[in-house]
Order: C-alpha cells, then sequence, then structure tokens
C-alpha cells in the first residue's frame, strides 16, 4: 500500500497560475489481462503497447473566490461543490484526498477521443491529474512514481477490476514491452526500431470507430473471475507479447508475423469474458480480414470502442472498403509520456 507520507510530501500551494497536462493514450497489441495482479502474482505479466498522438488533457488551477462554490470540476459534466467528500468524480476526489489538496481547486480535463473506448482514458486522466497536481504542489515526480500513484488509486482505492498496463502507458509514453512481476514490480523496456520501423509499423495500423462505448468494469470484473480458470489462454497471450518484443528488437518489421501475433492474440481473448466481442464486432473483424488484414483485435477491454488492424499499405484501401460503414481514425506514435505543457506559476 502507498503511504502518502512516502510520495507526496505536505508543501504549501501557490496562490495564483495554470497548470495545463497533456497525456497520451494507447493501443496494446499483445498481453492485455495478463497485468492483472489475479495473473502476475501467480505468474509474471507482460504487454507490448504504444502510446499515440490522440491526447488526455488537465487544468488545474486556484479557484476564485469569486466563485459561490469551492471546488469545481469539469469533465463531460460540471460538478460545483463545497468539499472534496462531496465530487462525484472518482479519480478527481481521490486524487485530491491522496495529495492531500485543500480547496479552494478548479479542475478540468478534455479529451481527444471519446471515453470508455478501448484506449486508457481513466488512468491517462489519472496519470495526467496526478501529474497536474503535483506541479501545482511545486513538485516534480518521475513518471514511474505517477504510474504507481496512478495504479494505488484506482487499484487499491477504488478498487476497479483492472491492471497496470494503462497507467504505465500514459506516464511513459512510447514503444513500450511492461513487465508485471509478483508483488507489483513493473518494468519497463523501451523499444525504438531501426532506420523508420516505428513509422512503418504505424503506416501498417489501421484503426476504426465502431461507435459503442461501454462500462470496462463489468467486463473486466468477469474476465477477473475468470482468472484462474483461463490460465493456459494467459500464459500463451503473454507469449505473444514476448513475440512482438522479439520482432521488434532484431532491426526489422515484419508486418505479416506482427499480424498473425495480434490475431491469434485476439482469438484467445474472446474468450475470456462472454462481453467482450459481439456478432458485430466479429463480422466487423472477419470483414477486415477477408479483405487483407493480417491480423487485428478490439481495443481495451472489449464490447466496443475501436477495431485496430495490422495490414501491408497496398492492402489497405480494400480493408477501408469492407468496413466503409465505419469511422477511420488516423494515429501516429507518441514517444512521451505525460507532460507538464502549460506552467504560469
Amino acid at each position: 500500500m502507498i503511504g502518502r507520507s512516502s510520495m507526496a510530501n505536505q508543501m504549501r500551494v501557490p496562490s495564483s497560475g495554470i497548470i495545463v497536462t497533456r497525456t497520451p493514450l494507447r493501443v496494446s497489441f499483445a498481453g492485455g489481462g495478463t497485468d492483472l495482479a489475479d495473473f502476475y502474482e501467480r505468474d509474471y505479466g507482460a504487454v507490448f503497447s504504444t502510446a499515440i498522438n490522440k491526447y488526455i488533457y488537465v487544468t488545474v488551477k486556484r479557484h476564485s473566490n469569486l466563485f459561490y462554490e469551492p471546488i469545481r470540476v469539469n469533465y463531460k459534466k460540471s460538478e460545483e461543490v463545497n468539499r472534496i467528500d462531496e465530487i462525484e468524480n472518482n479519480i478527481a476526489r481521490e486524487c485530491l484526498r491522496f495529495l492531500e489538496v485543500e480547496p479552494p481547486i478548479y479542475i478540468s480535463t478534455v479529451g481527444d477521443m471519446p471515453a470508455s473506448t478501448g484506449l486508457g482514458g481513466s488512468s491517462s486522466f489519472a496519470v495526467g491529474l496526478l501529474n497536474a497536481l503535483h506541479a501545482f504542489r511545486n513538485e516534480r515526480v518521475s513518471a514511474g512514481q505517477l504510474a504507481e500513484e496512478a495504479s494505488h488509486i484506482e487499484i487499491d482505492v477504488l478498487k476497479q477490476p483492472i491492471g497496470k498496463q494503462d497507467q504505465y502507458a500514459a506516464a511513459f509514453g512510447g514503444l513500450n514491452y511492461f513487465c508485471f512481476k509478483p508483488g507489483g514490480g513493473v518494468t519497463v523496456e523501451p523499444h525504438r526500431l531501426a532506420g523508420n520501423g516505428l513509422g512503418y509499423l504505424f503506416d501498417c495500423m489501421l484503426m476504426f470507430w465502431t461507435g459503442h462505448q461501454r462500462d470496462a468494469s463489468s467486463v473486466l470484473a468477469e474476465q477477473k473471475a475468470n482468472t484462474p480458470a483461463k490460465m493456459d489462454s494467459l500464459l500463451k497471450m503473454r507469449e505473444y507479447a514476448n513475440q512482438l518484443q522479439a520482432l521488434t528488437c532484431n532491426g526489422r518489421f515484419d508486418v505479416a508475423e506482427f499480424g498473425r501475433v495480434m490475431h491469434e492474440g485476439w482469438w484467445l481473448k474472446r474468450e475470456l469474458a462472454s462481453t467482450i466481442t459481439t456478432s458485430q464486432i466479429d463480422e466487423w473483424y472477419r470483414a477486415a480480414r477477408e479483405a487483407g488484414a493480417e491480423g487485428g483485435k478490439l481495443c481495451g477491454a472489449g464490447g466496443g470502442g475501436f477495431l485496430l488492424f495490422i495490414a501491408k499499405p497496398e492492402r489497405q484501401e480494400a480493408v477501408r472498403r469492407a468496413l466503409s460503414g465505419l469511422i477511420e481514425v488516423a494515429i501516429e506514435h507518441e514517444v512521451q509520456g505525460t507532460q507538464v505543457v502549460l506552467d504560469s506559476f
């Protein structure tokens, strides 16, 4: 358990100024589910993922006494309350409690992508807000500390049935192999593909919006409960993360092999919970594969969000035609994790 005294030293809060942080979202290629403690406490977990150029922005400032309420939190709704305990936004409330930031305080957040769509948005918000609050307190902290604090708040305090991959992807940015060890330790191995390998990897990625948002908690709760019975599948999924790590370590990028590994990983992931996929998602996936996609997956816990495919450039137009009813979203890699982009203190 992380204690406030060890990770959040008391400091005088400035009386004016504004902080803005920018924190990337992520796509996970393989290993999702092995970052849950129910798995990695039995046998280490591994995830291969990348940050993308879609972001969560968080603004923090001292709230003016010209307003009637001492606390205002703006997201998809606006909360105007008198005490931290009254804040409905769980992450905002617990981050303020954890860092012992006293009102008056103003917090606002906006994202490039819809919430609850499988790109790690909730964890990006937690990491970005913690980064902003630390800056508000005149503190600079490491990416590892931000990832652990966000994991503590989401998993230990809020009891969300999630793993640690999203918090680490948001904090560190880049293309990474994450290893989750018994006891909760995490190692981060950044990958920098030779030449224009990383650019080519993204040139071979297609992402489509299914139009469906979903509450990941119910999907993940079922997956968490199924972990003991699905250990063999999860061990194979971890091996797929290891295979993608190896594929990107040897200085070359094999599109067909990368897609094959993603495809086999998706086929296993579908078995982890009953609500991970739907008949419509399966039909879209089948159509993309028949049109030439090497492989793919549904981003995040499942049930909706974004479909991600790996396809050679010469086959991409056929995939687009096969999925003409969906909105394509162009993405690029992001090498940076959460950043303070404005600090006027």
